[in-house]
């Protein structure tokens, strides 16, 4: 059946946020604050992010643009809070050795955790200390973000493409959030030309416009759609909170380009489809839905949205994205 788009309860619920107010912050404004994750020292950002009107895309005269980033379409996006750094290695870590959630046991309400992984995934690049979680699927980055709502009773996912370019940008309508040209580029970025072919810890480049650190370069970035080289033939300019929802496992998009990138892929606009491929060497069978042995350098960063939606709603969400494909 040909794939759409859907603009309606489902991708409104989609881009809704649990809010309870034992893991809330002191004020409920919107506003930037700490997250910890429970019964550890861990914290991370979260990066209040206004919603608006934005270009996505690239123009027809924008250097290395591709086929599949264009016609550009102005787009709204909801209000939602996109976490200023990418999960760390640390940060997922904590739900790989929660004891609390059951290991490779789906049940109706229980959350399940990573099998183990068959070879070091950070082939020695980094871990502890900061360093950015990296070779997960994105089934196993949602996964994470189910952990997290039942331990913190905050939704958080992964944003949707729309979000993170919005985001991304900042403001900005140049192929990079600071220019046209990669001038200043390694200012920001960890690609190709100073990366030593290998991620770095989160956070030591400096941030866009809005606070978000290594949007472009160290780790590529699940997000919520599943990949349509036809995404703006089909969408509609004005469209508001597009997604794509899942159909297939592969392929589904990943935005901002990593550590062995030239600077084109790190473009906002420039669009990444997963492929079975970046888990060609998995011994188990099936083979792990985890796990990505052969992509070390994905990763992901978290989003929650603005919009509190019910329970049910939530639960729906994950059913949707963990159970269903």
């Amino acid at each position: 059946m040909k794939r759409r788009f859907f603009y309606s309860s489902f991708i409104l619920l989609l881009l809704a946020a649990g809010l309870k107010t034992f893991a809330q912050p002191a004020t409920d404004a919107f506003s930037a604050y700490a997250q910890q994750l429970p019964g550890t020292e861990l914290k991370f950002n979260m990066v209040p992010i206004k919603g608006g009107a934005f270009t996505m895309g690239s123009n027809a005269g924008e250097k290395n643009r591709k086929a599949d980033e264009g016609p550009a379409r102005e787009i709204t996006v909801s209000s939602f809070w996109m976490g200023a750094t990418e999960v760390t290695y640390d940060e997922y870590d904590a739900f790989f050795k929660d004891e609390s959630v059951t290991r490779n046991q789906p049940a109706p309400d229980a959350v399940t955790r990573p099998s183990p992984p068959y070879i070091d995934l950070t082939l020695g690049m980094g871990k502890q200390g900061g360093f950015p979680a990296n070779s997960m699927s994105q089934y196993g980055a949602l996964m994470y973000c189910k952990w997290l709502y039942k331990k913190t009773g905050i939704f958080y996912r992964l944003p949707t493409e729309a979000e993170w370019e919005y985001a991304c940008r900042a403001g900005s309508k140049t192929a990079y959030p600071f220019a046209n040209d990669t001038a200043g580029l390694s200012k920001y970025a960890w690609y190709k030309n100073n990366s030593e072919n290998k991620y770095h810890k989160t956070g030591l480049k400096q941030p866009n416009q809005w606070g978000l650190y290594d949007m472009m370069g160290n780790v590529a970035e699940w997000t919520l759609d599943q990949y349509d080289e036809n995404y703006f033939k089909k969408e509609e300019t004005g469209a508001k909170d597009p997604l794509i929802k899942p159909a297939t496992r592969h392929p589904r998009t990943l935005k901002g380009g990593n550590f062995s990138d030239d600077a084109a892929s790190l473009r906002s606009a420039s669009r990444l489809p997963s492929t079975p491929d970046w888990n060609r060497r998995d011994p188990q069978i099936p083979r792990s839905r985890w796990w990505n042995a052969d992509a070390p350098f994905i990763g992901f960063r978290l989003a929650r949205p603005a919009v509190k939606p019910s329970e049910e709603e939530i639960n729906q969400f994950f059913s949707t994205y963990l159970d269903k494909y």
